[in-house]
C-alpha cells in the first residue's frame, strides 16, 4: 500500500502527522504533509498510515493498493 498527499488540499492541520508520526512529517515553511516513504509504506506501520487517512479533515490523503 502506498499514500500520495494531495498539496492543493492539504492545510497543514497536522493531524496526520499527530496520527502516524513515522509516516508523516511536514513541510517547515507551510507545514503541508510530506509522507516519508515514496514507495510502499512498511506493513507494521499501515495501520498508522490508515489512521493518518482518515484523520484529514480536508480529504488530502489517499491510499493506492498495489
Amino acid at each position: 500500500m502506498r499514500v500520495v498527499a494531495d498539496l492543493d488540499k492539504c492545510q497543514g492541520h497536522g493531524l496526520c502527522r499527530m496520527s502516524a508520526p513515522d509516516v508523516y512529517g511536514a513541510t517547515e515553511d507551510e507545514g503541508q504533509v510530506i509522507v516519508k516513504f515514496s514507495g510502499d509504506i512498511p506493513e507494521e506501520l499501515e495501520d498508522g498510515a490508515v489512521l493518518g487517512v482518515e484523520s484529514c479533515p480536508e480529504i488530502a490523503l489517499s491510499i493506492i493498493e498495489d
